[in-house]
């Protein structure tokens, strides 16, 4: 049996997808997807304020250095 292999993107819009269907349990589909319950909220607030763009890999470089 092959592997399915899935973009991170594609797998995002999936979670979102599905957890914006009312009645659905997010905490429930974070365990399947195999994220945490604040990266699951966090992909939800995203999608909903920027749409598809929310969902992109951020940088996670500092905005300016401590010194």
């Amino acid at each position: 049996m092959p592997f399915r292999e899935v973009s991170r993107m594609d797998e995002r819009l999936e979670f979102v997808m599905l957890a914006s269907v009312e009645g659905a349990n997010v905490r429930q589909l974070c365990r399947r997807f195999g994220v945490s319950p604040t990266t699951g909220y966090k992909w939800l607030e995203r999608w909903q304020l920027d749409g598809m763009v929310g969902l992109q890999e951020r940088s996670r470089r500092p905005q300016n250095s401590p010194a």
